[in-house]
């Protein structure tokens, strides 16, 4: 299954099996995360812990900690890599779950957010209607192949905190919180889903056949953006 397939189906799994995964599987996740490549000037850490490790989240058997410096620029970064990580996992058959309430049991600095992951009885959605999301003319200004892969892109919360806005040979994708939602969530989750949501954008103009020019973040006063550029 393509990475662009499982967008349509995955699932946030919160009930794993005990069975950890055997070290050639997490050997091919590692290696899939370190050819996996990151925004523009960033340089965000990962690594692969046992659930142990970790408190606060879904007991999962294994989980992806990730670690970047304090800017929006490097939370859209973690989101936008972890995103691509998301998708493999749920393409090979494996469940997982963004926690942004999760922690190391030993403080680390830097430490952003984990994804948990592992074998899962969980079956993936088997149509889009099976996802609960706004209407598609809420978050962006066309209903188009991209805007629906962005439509159905993990958020915190559900809040799906953007606005996408299309010109020739670009695509914006804009932070836009909602209700309460944008005071609690603004910091650095909104950050993270908007990296997590251009992630589907890359992957679906690459499926329509595209090819990526440039993914720019940029933060001017209070807004925040994600500009994709392609040819």
């Amino acid at each position: 299954m393509t990475l662009y397939d499982t967008i349509f189906i995955r699932r946030s799994v919160r009930k794993f099996k005990d069975s950890p995964l055997d070290a050639a599987t997490i050997k091919s996740i590692e290696t899939f995360i370190g050819n996996t490549p990151q925004l523009a000037r960033q340089s965000a850490m990962f690594e692969i812990v046992s659930g142990d490790k970790v408190h606060g989240g879904t007991p999962a058997p294994h989980c992806i900690l990730a670690y970047c410096t304090d800017s929006d620029s490097s939370y859209a970064n973690v989101g936008y890599v972890l995103q691509n990580v998301d998708l493999y996992l749920q393409s090979i058959g494996l469940g997982s779950v963004w926690l942004g309430m999760a922690k190391p049991n030993e403080p680390e600095q830097n430490y952003c957010i984990l994804l948990a992951f592992g074998k899962t009885d969980v079956p993936t959605r088997k149509a889009e209607g099976e996802f609960k999301r706004l209407p598609i003319s809420e978050i962006s200004d066309q209903d188009n192949l991209v805007a629906k892969a962005v439509l159905l892109a993990p958020s915190a919360v559900n809040s799906q905190p953007w606005k996408l806005h299309f010109e020739s040979g670009k695509v914006v994708i804009r932070y836009f919180g909602r209700g309460l939602m944008k005071l609690m969530l603004r910091k650095k989750l909104n950050k993270i889903d908007l990296g997590i949501a251009a992630r589907h954008i890359e992957t679906a103009l690459l499926h329509d056949g595209k090819a990526i020019l440039s993914i720019t973040p940029k933060t001017s006063g209070k807004t925040f953006e994600i500009e994709i550029t392609y040819g």
